[in-house]
């Protein structure tokens, strides 16, 4: 397992059981997040992010690629979100970690 799928592994749960605190942990003190939504910057934005979303949600992804650049990592990945009450969103995702961090998210409609 990559760190990387470490990472997103523990996204990946930590959404599934509705816990924005948890999710926003995964970030930087300082990390870019662009979901959806117009950005934000740091942990405080994403929990706002994921806490607006409804319960229930879940999301499955695919990395598509993985690649090391200097000390950080980058990935790109292949996402589906599914709702209970709606047809799943695809989306894809780029991801830089730092360590074990995600420093810079932005997701784009698939």
């Amino acid at each position: 397992m990559t760190i990387l799928d470490e990472v997103l592994g523990r996204w990946q749960t930590a959404i599934a059981g509705h816990r924005p605190e948890e999710v926003a942990a995964l970030f930087t003190s300082d990390a870019v997040f662009q979901g959806l939504h117009p950005y934000s910057v740091g942990r405080a934005g994403v929990a706002e992010y994921y806490d607006s979303q409804p319960l229930g949600m879940t999301v499955a992804y695919r990395i598509l690629s993985e690649r090391a650049l200097g000390e950080a990592t980058v990935g790109w990945i292949e996402a589906e979100f599914s709702f209970a009450d709606r047809d799943p969103l695809p989306v894809m995702l780029t991801v830089v970690l730092t360590g074990r961090q995600i420093a810079h998210y932005h997701v784009s409609r698939a």
